[in-house]
């Protein structure tokens, strides 16, 4: 499954979006983890409901996991990362990657340790390298 493919899955709602968020950042969780994780959770049969809406629409896929299922997303996170930060791209900096960088560093959470900044440093000159 491509990026592209990634665009040609149905649109999301706000509550279909948040659950899968919270599924990428957990790798996997059951109804009762996501609907734990809800900034305003919904009754149990509405997580259930929208699970299973994620699931018919191909976002997520379902495991047995004894009494319980487990859910986690058809699309890796790396590969959703990606799509997701060309989405973010185009939209609010019309595809500057210089724009978004700075963005991120003028975050006031966005505190860089010395050792991310020279990881950071090392990403810039390889990309220097591959001409990108």
């Amino acid at each position: 499954m491509g990026d592209a493919m990634v665009n040609e899955l149905p649109q999301l709602s706000r509550r279909e979006r948040e659950v899968m968020d919270i599924v990428h950042e957990s790798g996997a969780a059951t109804a009762v983890q996501i609907r734990e994780r809800m900034a305003e959770p919904p009754t149990y049969s509405a997580v259930r409901s929208v699970l299973r809406i994620l699931v018919n629409k191909g976002h997520l896929v379902s495991e047995q996991d004894g009494a319980r299922y487990l859910y986690s997303p058809t699309v890796p996170a790396a590969r959703a990362r990606r799509s997701a930060m060309r989405h973010v791209l185009r939209t609010f900096f019309g595809g500057s990657v210089e724009g978004a960088v700075a963005t991120l560093l003028e975050l006031e959470d966005a505190r860089l340790s010395p050792e991310e900044r020279a990881r950071i440093e090392l990403l810039i000159d390889w990309a220097s390298r591959e001409g990108r």
